[in-house]
Formats: C-alpha cells, sequence, structure tokens
C-alpha cells in the first residue's frame, strides 16, 4: 500500500494528482486574472507539490517515516515563499493577500495529497469565495473612507 500511495498506474494517484491540478488552477486563475505574481502556474505548482510531499511522507510511514514532520516542514518552508511576496513600499504594504493564498494551497494541497479530496475542494471553494466575494464589502468600506489597518501604515487589499 504505501507503493500505491505514489503509483502512477493506480487511479487514486491521478485523482490526487486532478484534484491538486483543479484547486491550484481555480485559485491560480483569480489571480491570474488580477495580475498577481503568484497566477496559474504558481498555484497549481504549491498545490501540487504539497500533496506530493505529503503522499511521500505517508509513503515512508512504514520504513521509519513521521508525515507530521514532513507536514510541519511544508508548514515553515511555505512561510518563506510566502514571506519573499510581501513588499513594503511607502506608507503601504502589498503582497499580504498573495502570501495568505500561499499559505492556504499548501493547506489545500495538504489535504489533497493526505486524501481528503472534498475537504480540499471545500477549501478551495472557500478560498474562491473570499477572494471573490469580500471585494464588494472592501470596496463598500473604501467609499465609507475605512482603511485597512496596517501596524505601520496601510495594508494594500492586493
Amino acid at each position: 500500500m504505501p507503493n500505491e500511495l505514489l503509483d502512477p498506474g493506480a487511479r487514486d494517484f491521478w485523482l490526487m494528482v486532478g484534484t491538486a491540478l483543479l484547486c491550484g488552477g481555480a485559485v491560480g486563475l483569480e489571480r491570474q486574472t488580477r495580475g498577481k505574481v503568484a497566477g496559474m502556474r504558481t498555484s497549481i505548482l504549491i498545490c501540487l507539490g504539497t500533496a506530493f510531499f505529503i503522499r511521500l511522507g505517508l509513503a515512508i510511514l512504514p520504513v521509519g517515516g513521521d508525515p507530521t514532520r514532513v507536514l510541519g516542514q511544508v508548514v515553515s518552508g511555505i512561510g518563506f515563499l510566502g514571506a519573499g511576496v510581501i513588499l513594503a513600499r511607502g506608507d503601504k504594504i502589498m503582497g499580504v493577500t498573495t502570501a495568505a493564498v500561499i499559505w492556504i494551497l499548501a493547506a489545500v494541497g495538504a489535504l489533497i495529497g493526505a486524501g481528503f479530496l472534498r475537504a480540499g475542494l471545500t477549501a478551495t471553494l472557500l478560498t474562491l469565495l473570499v477572494l471573490l466575494g469580500i471585494e464588494g464589502f472592501e470596496n463598500m468600506a473604501r467609499r465609507r473612507g475605512l482603511r485597512g489597518s496596517g501596524m505601520h501604515g496601510q495594508v494594500d487589499g492586493d
């Protein structure tokens, strides 16, 4: 069974790959249409890569592997990737939403890699709901003069 987790001849392998491609692609399409730095390719690769790492952690479990350590390292590593997209320009902080999207894409990939495909799809739908649905509330707040509350300035809703 551990070998089946990463066997391209197994149906479950391709379900995992397809779900990661679909989820990463859906979030990436939203980001790309807005001209953000983490578009479709980046989003798909984050989701798919995380799913593979989690699968690998599960596959090596019988020979002394620990999938929780793999997950912990993915979470730390993805933080560095997310931090790389955050920029400070004058009194504005940009890229925070993109960093959060990178973080949630890793979580989606981890769910998918661990075999929780429906949870991964649900997390993707919730992410898209936030990215697409909250914008109306943000625009209303801007019209009323409310602004983001960054520690040292305005946080730009990238």
